[in-house]
């Protein structure tokens, strides 16, 4: 049975309304916030994210700029000779850069983040985090959010720090755990480390960008 957020329909999680309004409800906004801050009215909003029409290119850039992202990010790469494998299947080379959604690049950040799952429309989203050797800073702090966390371990080895105990991930070596318990992840080690993860529920606040930073009060 479908649920409303994964529809199995050719091309609908691959079309531009369907990537605008996955996108709005990640960052928190309703359709009414969207309009307003995009400076288009409510209706023709709608009318973009049920796929009536398409926005011009001016309009286009005002919602990319009301939902601080670039207008790609509204295009995925998708190939296939299917529909099914064009909406659900992700080529290695057609990842998204989650980077670009986080507004953060891989120096600030410490790793890098590349979307594994074929939309963020549904319960829980997945993504491939590369470590960098010695990637972590005095300024990175421990985080906590609302929903789960799990993670495996590819490469490399990942501290893992969960409240008061720092654990040693190696090649192999999962975790999942409630991201309310504060928790952050380094490599101290002089060779990268890459990690596959998912996070649920699928937040990424405009004014928060990299979920995993958002506090205790914001809603994941």
């Amino acid at each position: 049975m479908p649920t409303d957020n994964v529809l199995p329909l050719p091309g609908a999680l691959s079309s531009l309304g369907s990537e605008v309004r996955q996108l709005r409800k990640a960052r928190q906004l309703t359709l009414k916030q969207l309009s307003a801050q995009a400076g288009i009215s409510l209706s023709h909003a709608s009318a973009i994210e049920r796929g009536v029409t398409n926005p011009s290119v001016d309009v286009l850039h005002a919602i990319t700029q009301a939902l601080s992202v670039t207008p790609d990010w509204f295009f995925a790469r998708r190939s296939g000779a299917g529909p099914m494998e064009q909406t659900y299947v992700v080529r290695a080379q057609n990842r998204r850069n989650l980077n670009a959604l986080y507004g953060q690049g891989v120096e600030e950040l410490g790793y890098s983040d590349q979307l594994l799952s074929s939309s963020i429309g549904g319960q829980f989203y997945m993504g491939l985090a590369v470590y960098e050797p010695f990637s972590d800073g005095p300024e990175q702090p421990l985080q906590e959010h609302e929903g789960e966390e799990h993670g495996l371990v590819l490469e490399g080895e990942l501290e893992m720090q969960i409240g008061d105990e720092c654990i040693t991930l190696r090649p192999g070596d999962s975790y999942s755990f409630d991201a309310r318990i504060p928790h952050h992840g380094r490599n101290r080690t002089d060779r990268v480390c890459r990690l596959i993860w998912a996070v649920s529920p699928v937040v990424i606040p405009k004014d928060v960008m990299h979920p995993a930073r958002a506090d205790k009060d914001t809603v994941r």
